[in-house]
């Protein structure tokens, strides 16, 4: 019997179990900062897919540029659901994170021959409000992911008050991620994005809250040998793969970012081999 939840998630995990997932959703949030890097979306597009990582992410007003491209070895496309503000470096009196389609949000990611939609799941102090939209957001989704036969991603995000440093900032206290991570699983995630643990030897905790494939956040960018670090570290944890941004797409060339991380998820390569892999390419 045809299952198209089983096909579009293998289109995301390969033989391996694991996946690569390339986010360059970013522009949805409305923060100029994010932009740095993705101005040319055609010409990040086209340095990724030659890349060839197994999925690229993207919001619906953009996905045209991946899945106009011909051919069938390109990556898969993941479709953003929602937007909202609470990204932006200054602080507004009213957060929000909303469908960005209120009729059918996942039927877009149908008819662009998405593998999979992602929402967030977000936890910030002081706002039980944003936490309850994100809520409803996903019990929106769940039903009509269920009708296409469309995979879940939920990104469960713990954030640091804004006045901290100034802007979103991740939190990685397991006691708040972990937590977060179940309720994911609970509302019906069928693939989690989750934010790194402060320790990575706690991140076997997250794994098995969530009962199904976890990818960790890259988070903020760093010097591509201690993205290399903490990548192995994650993904020794038992995490299924890795969803970065700036690190991959704001490098002078893509590619090598992709390879390195690649032979990591999929072949089980060090950190030290992914640094060798980085130079030689």
């Amino acid at each position: 019997m045809y299952n198209a939840h089983k096909v579009r998630m293998n289109r995301l995990f390969r033989e391996s179990g694991k996946c690569l997932d390339v986010a360059i959703d970013h522009g949805v949030f409305n923060e100029h900062s994010f932009l740095d890097g993705l101005r040319d979306i055609e010409g990040v597009v086209a340095s990724l897919v030659a890349a060839g990582p197994d999925a690229i992410q993207m919001n619906y007003g953009q996905c045209d540029v991946l899945q106009n491209l011909p051919g069938r070895n390109k990556p898969a496309l993941v479709m953003r659901t929602d937007a909202g503000n609470p990204y932006n470096k200054q602080a507004h009196s009213h957060l929000f994170n909303v469908l960005a389609c209120e009729d059918d949000p996942v039927l877009p990611a149908v008819r662009m021959d998405a593998a999979c939609v992602v929402a967030n799941l977000l936890l910030l102090p002081g706002e039980p409000e944003l936490h309850r939209q994100t809520i409803q957001n996903i019990g929106r989704l769940r039903p009509l992911c269920e009708k296409y036969g469309m995979p879940l991603m939920i990104e469960p995000l713990v954030m640091r008050p804004n006045e901290e440093r100034g802007g979103y900032q991740v939190n990685g206290d397991k006691n708040l991620i972990v937590p977060l991570v179940r309720q994911a699983r609970e509302l019906g995630a069928d693939i989690i994005k989750a934010d790194p643990t402060d320790h990575a030897e706690d991140y076997h905790e997250v794994i098995q809250a969530a009962r199904c494939p976890v990818l960790v956040r890259g988070g903020g960018k760093e010097s591509i040998e201690k993205v290399f670090q903490t990548a192995h570290a994650f993904l020794q944890q038992g995490a299924h793969g890795l969803v970065y941004g700036r690190n991959i797409y704001q490098h002078a060339d893509p590619a090598r970012i992709v390879k390195a991380f690649m032979g990591m998820i999929h072949e089980d390569h060090s950190a030290q081999q992914a640094w060798e892999a980085y130079n030689k390419s």
